[in-house]
């Protein structure tokens, strides 16, 4: 077995593996971005029903002003939450894209010892062909010989 291509084999192997493990901790990124996420726009909702709810109970200017900064701070938390999805979602299309090139070398590594492995077993059948036929012309040429004499 060419030693090369086995090292060059278990690098690629190796290479994917990592590629897996960060393609998986992009996806969980990716997931724990959508949790926030989802968790600030649950938190603003029941804010503005606590907005309604204290409304209905009579605020002063003051408080309502408080209140309405407040919200537009969780309007502009939510608005640069969800411009950050790009980022994650490219994140994991790059991961995705390397683990497959990775995935690929490795395959075409496998496909070249086992092509390897196959040429060398067709050569030691072919040898060991000849051998058995050189042992069958000697075999007959002996027996010839002994019925000759």
């Amino acid at each position: 077995m060419d030693s090369a291509l086995e090292f060059l084999l278990q690098q690629a192997k190796d290479n994917e593996d990592k590629a897996v493990m960060a393609l998986n901790q992009s996806r969980t990124e990716l997931d724990n971005y959508y949790q926030q996420l989802k968790q600030i726009e649950q938190y603003r909702m029941d804010y503005c029903q606590q907005l309604i709810d204290r409304g209905k109970e009579g605020l002063t200017a003051s408080q309502y002003g408080h209140l309405q900064r407040f919200l537009n701070q969780l309007d502009e938390t939510l608005s640069k939450q969800r411009e950050a999805e790009n980022h994650f979602k490219q994140q994991v299309t790059n991961c995705e894209q390397h683990w497959l090139e990775v995935r690929k070398k490795r395959r075409s590594y496998e496909w070249l010892i086992e092509k390897k492995q196959h040429e060398q077993q067709l050569a030691e059948e072919k040898r060991e062909q000849k051998m058995m036929d050189e042992f069958s012309t000697l075999s007959f040429n002996r027996r010839r010989l002994n019925s000759d004499s």
